[in-house]
């Protein structure tokens, strides 16, 4: 390994900035193409999502759609590079750094989808948990069999010097915590209270602003919450056998000796926390992506089947750890009426964790319905 491996040295930027409005192109198939029963079924079972609009056929027959539709992040799954293009700057870390979601039409069932990925911004930052620090960025469209447009996003990504991330090591004093009996239970009751909306119209007319709208509670994180949303999402670089064997061969770098020396991938992060740890966090932590699923969840639980979830940006700030609880919560900032047969209306949106720390914030617009005159 050369003395640069894990650098963003000045040749390697000015190369990848280079690439910036290409198309971006990868041999790696997409872990999803088509908009199935299964695969809707598994979305929802990942992100605790229980809203019969995906899973109910008879329900969602006489919705407004008029038949089962997809989670509106369930697009994630439909490109690797879903969360944004990171290629380039070989060794240096890569973590998610959030998603600009704009929804234009549902996704229906039996849909399907192919995505369009541009890589779009290198940007350096200031870091103090790192040596340099980049935000990496992409556009991606995603479009039906017959080219319409169902949505499209810009998903960036956070590239951090290894070596030095693990030197300065930010979060040492985040520490994991022991999730008590009673913390277990008010979780639980949580769950119980959290119910879709549904067929029962909320109209513009309805909101006010600065109401604060139903929470929504997950986890607590654990390594098989972590499995459970690869089995929905895909990943980026899941394989065993020989089909894991055959990537590292093509991508030698790819593969990090775990604590048995057995290459994994560098997304065992999200379960293996002494790898974790190499990167200087305290343990292994949750998918950015969930997280942003989940509080979409709870934006769609309340706008109910007659609303639309519009368009959601959401920045990830911290890790959420195994053992830590998610809490989201949302509140209307401004409502806006519209030429079209809908109002907009606009949230604040933020995740906290048990020590009240914000975990993701950012912002969300969703159309209602005007109400009958």
């Amino acid at each position: 390994m050369n003395d640069t491996y894990g650098i963003a040295t000045d040749e390697e930027l000015a190369r990848l900035r280079g690439k910036i409005g290409e198309r971006v192109e990868i041999s790696e198939p997409p872990y999803l193409t088509e908009v199935t029963r299964d695969a809707i079924r598994h979305w929802a079972w990942a992100t605790g999502d229980k809203n019969p609009l995906y899973l109910d056929d008879e329900y969602a027959g006489s919705s407004p759609i008029g038949k089962i539709s997809a989670p509106p992040c369930m697009l994630y799954g439909f490109s690797k590079m879903s969360i944004g293009y990171r290629g380039g700057l070989p060794g240096v870390h890569s973590m998610f750094g959030g998603t600009h979601w704009r929804w234009k039409n549902p996704i229906l069932l039996g849909a399907h989808i192919s995505a369009e990925v541009t890589f779009k911004e290198l940007t350096e930052y200031p870091s103090r948990f790192a040596g340099r620090m980049f935000k990496q960025s992409s556009h991606i469209k995603y479009k039906d069999e017959m080219g319409v447009e169902l949505a499209n996003s810009d998903s960036w990504g956070m590239r951090t010097e290894r070596v030095k991330a693990r030197k300065k090591g930010k979060y040492k004093k985040l520490e994991p915590e022991f999730v008590s009996q009673d913390q277990l239970r008010d979780v639980a009751a949580a769950y119980d209270e959290e119910i879709p909306r549904g067929n029962k119209p909320l109209y513009w007319e309805d909101v006010s602003e600065s109401e604060v709208i139903p929470g929504i509670v997950r986890g607590p994180y654990s390594p098989t919450v972590a499995v459970c949303f690869e089995q929905a999402w895909g990943g980026l670089f899941i394989k065993a056998h020989s089909y894991w064997f055959d990537y590292l061969k093509r991508h030698p770098a790819a593969g990090i000796p775990n604590a048995y020396g057995v290459p994994e991938p560098p997304e065992a992060v999200h379960w293996d926390s002494l790898l974790a740890k190499s990167v200087g966090v305290p343990e292994a932590y949750d998918y950015g992506p969930e997280r942003i699923s989940w509080l979409a969840t709870m934006l769609t639980n309340w706008i109910g089947d007659s609303g639309f979830l519009e368009e959601f940006y959401c920045e990830i700030r911290r890790f959420n750890l195994v053992g830590d609880v998610t809490y989201g919560e949302a509140q209307v900032t401004r409502k806006e009426k519209t030429n079209e047969g809908s109002g907009r209306i606009r949230l604040n949106v933020l995740a906290k964790d048990q020590r009240n720390q914000t975990t993701a914030k950012g912002w969300a617009t969703v159309l209602l319905p005007y109400k009958p005159k």
